[in-house]
């Protein structure tokens, strides 16, 4: 470990682990939490937790009120629930502007409204100027268990879907922080996706998980287990062209950018055409693809299958390429 925090302990990578593993779960640890899955299950309650530090606070697809209630509802999907409550904290820079706040406002309630999903309770704090960088926003969220969702679930055999596109969130947001000058109408993904989901949730899926920092690379990452591998395929992943080339012009992988508006699923081997079906039927699922499979053949690793006919290993990501991207 290292002796002080740096900014790539909070990219969802490597380090992230390293922090969790070795400071939080050592004074936490309990049932729940050494799960460290995407929230907690209390009975047949789900509870997460989500803090948003976004920066701009408005980007071209959202800005930060639509992400702190699409975050934390897709965290509450993932875990196989159905969303139901928020609470709201705010941490206000002295000098922030009233109409920004209230453009923010407005876009966590209709978020909150199109799930829909109650905002029951918050709390609001003002730190001094200089001090707060605008605004931050945490978000937790409560709902109830409608599916049995488990790493234990997942076997050799299973397919892996990737809801849509992958990579636009950290592009936009790296896009949109002006450091350099490329004109693209690229977007955010960042949406909740209970809509999209609820019509698959079934006995034939096994997992969920929303491949957020880190994107697709860490979570892969974080699911695969000493038993069996994950196997996937270049040629499968959908990513923009725009995506691919800012990637390709800054030296970053895609598969290691975020997303706030697709899912990681592992779906049972001959359920998974009529699974991927049902998601192409709805706008935001329209780009889902089966990327790849569960493996004995591969042990503990996440390989991937390049167009070149090569293969290569994808490693849980160690660095932070793009701080603050939600």
């Amino acid at each position: 470990m290292d002796d002080k925090i740096l900014l790539s302990h909070g990219g969802g990578g490597k380090k992230t682990q390293d922090l969790i593993r070795h400071i939080f779960l050592e004074k936490f640890s309990n049932e729940e939490l050494n799960e460290l899955d995407d929230g907690a299950v209390i009975g047949d309650m789900i509870i997460t937790t989500d803090s948003f530090v976004v920066n701009p606070l408005f980007f071209p697809g959202g800005d930060i009120g639509k992400l702190s209630i699409s975050g934390t509802v897709n965290d509450i999907v993932a875990m196989g629930g159905t969303p139901l409550f928020l609470s709201a904290g705010f941490i206000i820079e002295e000098g922030f502007p009233l109409e920004d706040l209230k453009k923010i406002v407005d876009s966590m309630s209709n978020e909150a409204k199109a799930v829909p999903v109650k905002i029951v309770t918050g709390d609001t704090k003002v730190v001094e100027k200089g001090k707060g960088d605008g605004i931050y926003i945490n978000t937790t969220g409560f709902g109830k268990k409608t599916l049995e969702l488990g790493l234990e679930r997942i076997k050799p055999g299973n397919k892996i879907i990737i809801t849509g596109t992958v990579g636009d969130h950290g592009a936009s947001i790296l896009l949109s922080r002006n450091q350099f000058e490329i004109e693209s109408g690229l977007k955010s993904d960042c949406a909740p996706l209970y809509g999209l989901l609820k019509s698959i949730l079934s006995e034939d899926i096994k997992f969920m998980r929303d491949p957020t920092r880190g994107g697709l690379a860490a979570v892969l990452n974080e699911i695969v287990r000493k038993d069996w591998g994950i196997e996937i395929f270049e040629d499968k992943i959908p990513i923009r062209e725009d995506v691919k080339g800012i990637c390709e012009m800054l030296g970053i992988d895609p598969i290691t950018m975020a997303n706030e508006g697709k899912m990681v699923i592992f779906v049972e081997g001959d359920r998974v055409e009529e699974t991927l079906k049902t998601l192409h039927m709805h706008p935001l699922g329209r780009d889902a693809s089966i990327i790849g499979k569960v493996t004995d053949q591969i042990k503990g690793r996440v390989v991937e299958r390049t167009v070149a006919g090569t293969t290569r290993i994808i490693d849980m990501p160690s660095g932070e390429s793009l701080p603050r991207i939600c």
